[in-house]
């Protein structure tokens, strides 16, 4: 860009809500990823990665025309080349749910899956909530028993234990059937209507579309208002009520516990029966870092053989908010094992040598090379190693090179050097590194 007041080049920065990964943020994510790759492998989950940009129709159909996402969140745009209405996606279940029904995938039994990666909303970046955020999410599909329902919460339990979160509410509630839903549906709009200039905007446009996510709203001048409203946990059928009262027993039966929410409705329209959040007080009014539930209606509604299904999804940005004020963010990590040190010139070549048949071995190493192009001090570059958490310095000057040697300091322990023979300097190391090790 340019201003064109003097001609001159202006930085660009980037959207508002999208942020870039730093280094220095890295290794915290890189825990996040290692420990949910080791949760959905203990459970039987296999990953499955579906484009970042789908069909509108995607979530459209899926998500529900009356929810907020597709109102007025969605980034779409029309493909220039063909017409084509697109849509960067906004959630996962919706097109993990297309890229089942186009690959048949559950047509030889049910499958268990799991998936990540960004997802897009336009809405007002707050904290630990981003116009891109990543998302982390399980879906199981062809599984109708409450099993799995408690299976899947069971799932989110443990990862909350396994990343050390405290404060982590389970909050559950039933949808119950869509003939439930209906009657639930009319005897809510007779409430509100009769209560109609107490209703906020929004609220007035659900009453029309979406009247049950009228219990969703956060206003606290509606508050006494919802809470009042006829509970659709009322209006459950025998078969609804079994299933949520197996979920619970279930839940009990591993020591979970949990808070019935009659107000919880989730913000989605093809959720059925079981629906979940976990909650917290640590992050402020953006209280809910994971939730879900049971969505058996959906793969029909997207063009495929009617099954069951159920899953959720966390934000991970939230997820890592969380981490951060609990105190649980892993401790850094070295950036290597060894820390070359050079002056340049023939040592360079030694010291690049050396560092290949290391890095050989399986030791991540680290060669130093002068930003200017220059030659350093060893202090400067010891100042490097120590920085950089390696656990052993190895250093070739130009009197170690006459001599064919190396200095092997180590700089996490007693701080001793000694003189290694270059063609023995990866054994050297090898040993150093078990020797500190035990």
């Amino acid at each position: 860009m340019t201003d064109s007041k003097n001609n001159k080049l202006t930085k660009i920065n980037a959207v508002r809500g999208m942020n870039d990964l730093l280094p220095a943020d890295a290794q915290a994510w890189q825990h996040l990823d290692h420990v949910l790759q080791d949760l959905t492998r203990a459970y039987g989950y296999e990953y499955l990665r579906t484009p970042i940009v789908e069909m509108t129709a995607v979530f459209q159909r899926g998500v529900g025309e009356a929810t907020d996402i597709v109102e007025k969140e969605m980034y779409s745009f029309e493909d220039r080349l063909n017409g084509e209405q697109l849509t960067l996606r906004p959630e996962g279940t919706a097109a993990i749910v297309r890229a089942v029904i186009e690959n048949n995938l559950i047509y030889e039994g049910p499958k268990r899956l799991w998936y990540t990666g960004p997802m897009f909303r336009h809405e007002r970046p707050q904290r630990g909530r981003y116009r891109q955020f990543h998302q982390f999410g399980i879906e199981a599909l062809g599984f109708a028993g409450p099993d799995i329902d408690a299976e899947i919460i069971l799932m989110g339990q443990r990862l909350w234990d396994e990343l050390g979160l405290k404060g982590v509410r389970l909050e559950i509630n039933s949808l119950g059937q869509a003939d439930e839903r209906a009657q639930h549906r009319a005897a809510l709009v007779t409430y509100f209507e009769q209560h109609k200039d107490k209703l906020d905007e929004d609220s007035q446009r659900r009453l029309l579309t979406n009247p049950l996510r009228i219990l969703d709203s956060k206003n606290p001048e509606m508050q006494a208002l919802i809470e009042g409203a006829p509970k659709l946990l009322d209006f459950l059928g025998e078969a609804s009520l079994k299933h949520f009262a197996a979920v619970q027993d279930l839940l009990k039966a591993n020591n979970i516990p949990c808070k019935i929410n009659p107000r919880l409705v989730r913000g989605l329209d093809y959720y059925n029966l079981t629906v979940f959040e976990w909650v917290t007080d640590e992050l402020g009014a953006q209280g809910t870092i994971a939730g879900g539930g049971r969505y058996d209606p959906l793969i029909e509604r997207m063009g495929g053989k009617a099954a069951p299904a159920c899953g959720w999804a966390m934000g991970m940005e939230r997820v890592l908010e969380l981490m951060k004020v609990s105190g649980s963010l892993p401790e850094s990590i070295p950036q290597c094992d060894v820390y070359m040190l050079h002056q340049g010139g023939e040592t360079l070549k030694a010291a690049l040598v050396i560092a290949e048949r290391l890095r050989n071995a399986g030791i991540d190493t680290i060669l130093f090379c002068p930003p200017d192009g220059e030659s350093a001090s060893f202090k400067s570059q010891m100042k490097k190693a120590d920085a950089s958490g390696a656990a052993y310095a190895l250093i070739i000057g130009p009197d170690e090179l006459n001599k064919n040697e190396a200095q092997l300091k180590d700089l996490r322990g007693t701080g001793e050097q000694q003189a290694v023979a270059l063609e023995q300097a990866v054994e050297a190391v090898i040993n150093a590194l078990v020797g500190s090790s035990e």
